[in-house]
Order: structure tokens, then sequence, then C-alpha cells
């Protein structure tokens, strides 16, 4: 073992001794050369998502001494760009989430900064609404999502509600590296903090303010109030509880929560995995829906930025996918604020690089912009901003990303599931009200605009030597990358790392107007696609695939699923890295 990280581990040793748990994993590894070079051969990253990793001990760690270096870098930060008055922050139901928000908000105390903490755990968009509701620099979330269990994250906004620039996530790194994790760090006394007005709770009339914004988001209301709908919710032991029951109860949604996943627990043991992508977070809900047999299930994560559901159809359920239900609510919303006549001028919605293009060929009926940015919702909350600072905000109608994540509205600048919760139920009701399914409706979008089909392959990389081969992978794709994908020409090869795109036919070259990112694009023939990026939050590779029949028929489905089929099997070859 290197003696810089044997030093580090005897380091901790000595100093690591306020959290009993650190204490206690420090002695029972001191043995394990492995164990000790895991948690101690880098600093866990701050990237443009914060802080994620595996709670525990160590630099590569999340724990309350790894929260306290960021904070002491985003204080200094902040300081540097002139006078702070405050940070606002929450956190949701993991494993010492309470634990890392009480600590941070101690740092940003002891250096004069003014936190402004919610009194219990609160979601994501909760926390992104304050920032602005309460004129803060910046904010805090302390979580890590869909993230099993044993990990827990750390979020950073800023004044806008959004979530960090890369660039300014940048120079808080930089500011990061700079302070020593024990001797560098100012923390202020808790008790003395919240006596002198350095520590401020943030009171229930924040919380009610941005269910009022949500419940403004309607776009046919009191249509659940005549079409009763029976709904199965669970909040996966998360943050999702109270307010999206509130705002279900206040568009008259009968709503029925799975017990198992009510209340918070960061163990989450019903749903170790709790994403609402996948069908097993909904298993309880299942067994709930045989008796009751429900409309709708809707499934939030963690943080209740997130919402999954599964639709009746013939006595069963189907799980819907975030594509899915992404174009299903741009539809609705497009559809029913022209008939409405609520659709402004020149109207625009956001998506991601990696979202269905059906979303695009929805909005170009409704005479809608469309404007694609980068995966994560900060470049959608971006968008929002600049619509703001030009003077028309009202132009922004709808922004989602295939992972589940939506928003209509500009009161915050994430996504937000419980306004995603609202408008889903709405949706359902009004369809129902003229005898349809979601699936249905589904249906024709299909028949109107192509048959699509989508699919995310992950690949793992655990580790230090996972995280080598998920550099080789990425490598090799981006210097020999494919000239066909199972058994389709690529026409289109987009490097997001060097801003370039290269026509494949003419060998055009031109530039990709976003910021740098480690994104690999082939664009395929017959409108199929196949997108390589490593997560930004977990240790993997993912591919979006996109499969697409123009045909109108059943034909026209069988394609699609045929070709997708294909993609999937090569996309499996693509992301294994060859010893």
């Amino acid at each position: 073992m290197e003696d810089r990280i044997y030093q580090q581990y005897q380091e901790w040793l000595k100093n690591a001794t306020e959290d009993s748990d650190l204490t206690e994993e420090l002695l029972r590894i001191e043995k394990n050369e492995e164990e000790i070079y895991d948690r101690f051969y880098r600093e866990l990253e701050f990237g443009t998502g914060g802080l994620r990793g595996v709670i525990g001990a160590g630099e590569n760690r999340m724990n309350i001494y790894t929260v306290r270096r960021a904070t002491q870098g985003l204080a200094d930060y902040l300081l540097s760009q002139g006078p702070c008055a405050a940070v606002a922050l929450s956190y949701d139901s993991r494993i010492k989430s309470d634990l890392f928000a009480k600590e941070a908000s101690r740092v940003l105390a002891g250096n004069g900064i003014r936190a402004y903490l919610y009194p219990c755990l609160e979601p994501t968009p909760v926390l992104s609404y304050a920032v602005r509701a309460l004129r803060c620099q910046a904010g805090i979330m302390i979580t890590a999502s869909h993230n099993p269990s044993k990990y827990n994250g750390y979020k950073c906004y800023g004044a806008d509600g959004c979530q960090m620039t890369d660039h300014d996530a940048g120079v808080v790194t930089d500011h990061i590296r700079r302070v020593d994790i024990f001797g560098g760090v100012k923390v202020a006394s808790y008790e003395d903090a919240v006596a002198a007005g350095q520590i401020r709770l943030i009171g229930d009339d924040v919380v009610k303010a941005f269910l009022s914004e949500v419940e403004k988001q309607q776009v046919t209301p009191g249509i659940c109030r005549q079409i009763p709908l029976h709904v199965i919710y669970t909040p996966l032991n998360g943050t999702g509880n109270r307010p999206v029951r509130e705002i279900l109860d206040r568009i008259g949604v009968h709503v029925q929560v799975v017990p198992e996943q009510e209340l918070p627990d960061g163990h989450f043991p019903t749903c170790p995995y709790p994403n609402p992508e996948i069908r097993q977070v909904f298993e309880k809900a299942l067994d709930m829906a045989k008796e009751t047999q429900p409309d709708l299930l809707l499934a939030t994560d963690p943080d209740c930025d997130r919402v999954g559901i599964a639709v009746r159809d013939n006595g069963k359920y189907t799980l819907m996918s975030g594509n899915e239900v992404g174009c299903l609510l741009l539809n609705y919303l497009l559809s029913r604020r022209q008939a409405e006549n609520t659709l402004p001028d020149q109207p625009m919605i956001v998506k991601t690089i990696v979202t269905s293009d059906l979303a695009a060929r929805i909005a170009q009926k409704y005479g809608c912009r469309v404007v694609e940015v980068l995966t994560g919702f900060k470049y959608i909350g971006e968008q929002i901003g600049l619509l703001e600072k030009e003077g028309y905000p009202e132009r922004y109608v709808f922004g989602f990303e295939e992972s589940y994540g939506y928003l209509a509205g500009t009161y915050v600048r994430d996504k937000d599931a419980v306004v995603a919760s609202m408008l889903i139920c709405e949706m359902t009701a009004y369809y129902l009200s003229q005898g349809k399914t979601l699936l249905q409706v589904l249906e024709s979008l299909y028949q109107e605009h192509g048959y699509f089909r989508h699919m995310q392959l992950n690949k793992a990389f655990e580790g230090a030597k996972g995280m080598e081969d998920m550099q080789q992978l990425m490598n090799s794709l981006r210097t020999t990358p494919p000239t066909v994908i199972a058994g389709k020409k690529v026409i289109r090869f987009a490097d997001y790392l060097t801003s370039q795109v290269t026509d494949r036919i003419t060998g055009a070259v031109q530039p990709i107007s976003l910021p740098k990112s480690n994104v690999l694009s082939f664009g395929l023939e017959g409108g199929a696609g196949f997108i390589v990026r490593p997560s930004g939050t977990e240790p993997k590779v993912k591919a979006y695939l996109t499969a697409v029949s123009e045909s109108d028929s059943v034909n026209g489905k069988q394609e699609a699923e045929e070709d997708m089929k294909r993609l999937q099997e090569e996309g499996d070859r693509l992301l294994t890295v060859t010893k």
C-alpha cells in the first residue's frame, strides 16, 4: 500500500473522532489494505451534481468531515464573490442526512453566513423554491436521489435555484481542495448559532407557498373532482409523503398510501433500490392493487424530484417509462393549453439530448420551439433563467428528461415530482372523461408521429479498477467509433467532449454549442440512435438506445421492437471492455 494512503488512514484514526461509527469502521479495516485503499485512493469528487458516495470513513466516502470540507469550500467561494447573506438547506430520509445538513449549517454559521434549515426533511424541489423565496445566494440538498441506502450525497444550488453550473462547480472544487479536512474548517456550535440567529429554521409558510405555486400549474382545474380517481401512492420511505398527498388532496384525488413505504426510513427495507424506474419498487403497491384496482400507481424517489407510474390495463398494471410519461404530459399540456387559448406566443419546451425525439415531433405540431440540452436538469432550469432575463419566462411550457424528471412552471428550477404527480393525475382523469386510458393515448401518438422504442443499458464499474475500465471504454469508442451498429450505418457521430459533430455521409464537421461533456452520440440511419455517457452520480456507463419506425400500422410497432432487440444485443457488446 502506498505510504500516502497509509498516512491518510492514520490521520483519520487520530482525528475522525466525533462520529463513533467512523471510529469503529476505521478500526475494523485496520488489517485490510484493500478496504483502506478504497476509502483513501481518491477524494470524493465534487462534480456538477455536488458530492455523492457511499456513507463511511475516508476521503472517498460521505461523512461529516467530507461534508464539512465541501461546505467550507462553498463558503469560501461565496464570500469571494462578495457579501453572502444566506444559504438554504434541506435533506431527505437517507442515513445521516439530518446530521449532514446540521453539520453543513454549522460550517456556514462558522463563516458568518446565515443558514436557513428546514426543521424536517423536505423534497429537492422545495429546497430549490426556498433558495429564491428566501433570497439566498446558494442552496444545499443532502440526498443521493434514487441510489441504494449505503449512499448519500450533497447537491449545491446557485442563487437562481438551479443546481450549480459547470463553471461555478469547478471554482468551488478549487476552493474545497485548498481546505484541510481537519484543521481548515470553521465550525460553529449549533446551539449558539441558533441562539444568535445564524441558523434559522424555515417556517411552514415557505412549504405552503410552494404548494400554492404547484396548484397553479393545473390546466384542467376541477377535473379530478368530476372524474373520481383512485390512486395508490408510495413515497418509497422518502420526502414525498406530505407534499404529494397534500397536493393530490387539494385537487380532489383519493389517495391510498403503501403503509410499509409511507414513513421516512433511510434503510429502504422493502425497496433496496428506491428508483421509480424499476418494477421492484411497485411490488407492495401492486399487491394492494389486487384488491382495490386503482386507476393509477404513483411512486416518487426519496428526494421527490422524480416520479414513476403504472397504469391499469385490462385488470393488470403496465409500468410506463420516463419518455412515455414525458411525451404524454407534453401532448396534454400543449393540446389543452391550445384549446384553452393559454399557450404563450413562441412557446418553448426543453429536453435533454438523451430524451425521446417523439417530444420534438409533438412540439412541432403545436408550433412549439424545442431546446435540447445536456443531461442534467440544471440545464433545463438554466433555460428558464435565460427566458426570465429576456423578459419572457411565460414562454417556458414544459421540460423533461427520460430519467423520470418533469417540470411545468417556473416557480422552481429543478425537476419536481410534486407537480408531476398532480399533472399525471389530472391528465389521467381528463382522458378517462373521454373514455381513454393513458396507454390508448400513447398509442394514438405513435400512430400519428411514428413508433418509438427506447431502452437504457447500464454497465457497472466498481472500485478503482472500475474507474480505469470506464475510461478505457469511453476512449476506445471515441478514438475508433463504430461505423455500423446493429446493422444500421452510423450517419452522424457527435463527440460532446470535443464539441464536434461529424456527418458520416458528407464528412462535414460542425461545432456543438453546448458545454463540453463526456458524451458520445451515434445517429443511425432511419432515425435510430445510440448515446453513451458515464453516469454523473454512480460508477457506471449508461447507453441510451432509440429505435423508430415511421409506419403507422401494427407492423411499425413490430419493426421498432425488432430493431431494439438488435440494438440491445449490440449495445451489450459495445459496453464490454476488452482485455
